[in-house]
């Protein structure tokens, strides 16, 4: 997320808010320690919303959800939701 000089810093979502306060509870780090580089709405092709597991099966229909990028110390994390599931990181995005 960009923004022109002198613009406030949007807000983030809820979804990406939830993101934040995982990642940082899961790091021991503060909050804003942590910078959010995207938030797009996607639409998942199935149930693994973008994150499919080896041997796991997973519904075959389109989910709508969201994929959040956020950075901590020089490195990117992907969090991915949708189909009512909260955000959760996804260490090996398939999508």
């Amino acid at each position: 997320m960009s923004t022109s000089p002198g613009e406030p810093t949007p807000s983030p979502s809820p979804v990406a808010q939830q993101a934040v306060t995982d990642l940082a509870g899961t790091l021991g780090v503060d909050e804003g320690d942590i910078t959010l580089l995207e938030l797009e709405e996607v639409t998942w092709r199935d149930g693994s919303l973008g994150c499919a597991q080896s041997g796991k099966m997973y519904t075959q229909a389109l989910v709508d959800g969201q994929r959040i990028v956020l950075s901590a110390g020089g490195q990117r994390y992907e969090y991915h939701s949708g189909g009512g599931r909260d955000a959760f990181y996804c260490e090996n995005p398939t999508q």
